[in-house]
């Protein structure tokens, strides 16, 4: 026999047998004719993808290939956006902080005022003792000077006697 009639004949008989589901669903009742007419349609669709393999054997590679393909390049897509969302939020964190210029500007306005206050604070004290050292150096001083005075007008005294 020709492979091409045989096809030819398994089509009709697969049409002849669509043909008696739907008499059975209007003759009989609408689950019979229902169940019958899904086992003819699956069979025909097994048939179908028989048929195909037979006929061309690289059918089935190439649909699965795109099939394969395809699912593939829609999950890197959602991925890739995935990564690139989650790189973007990186990045507005990164710009919310402070930069090196800003650090900068600030250590250097907080060692102004600090540098500031230390020589006030340096000042007050320098000040303050040499107060303290001018009174104690005017003091020995003026001990110093009474005691000379003292020994020189001792010395005077006992001079002119």
């Amino acid at each position: 026999m020709n492979p091409s009639r045989v096809d030819f004949l398994v089509d009709l008989a697969y049409g002849v047998l669509i043909f008696a589901a739907i008499i059975l669903l209007v003759v009989v009742g609408t689950n019979v004719g229902i169940a019958f007419g899904l086992g003819v349609f699956i069979s025909y669709m097994i048939h179908v993808v028989w048929k195909m393999a037979r006929f061309d054997p690289e059918w089935m590679t190439r649909e699965v290939t795109e099939t394969v393909e395809q699912t593939v390049d829609e999950t890197v897509g959602k991925e890739v956006s995935e990564v690139i969302n989650k790189l973007e939020a990186i990045n507005e964190r990164v710009d919310r902080r402070p930069r090196t210029d800003e650090i900068e500007e600030k250590v250097e306005e907080k060692i102004e005022k600090q540098t500031g206050e230390v020589e006030a604070k340096v000042e007050e004290k320098i000040e303050e003792q040499t107060g303290e050292v001018e009174a104690k150096v005017e003091e020995k001083i003026e001990k110093q000077t009474e005691e000379i005075e003292e020994k020189l007008d001792k010395t005077a005294v006992d001079g002119d006697a």
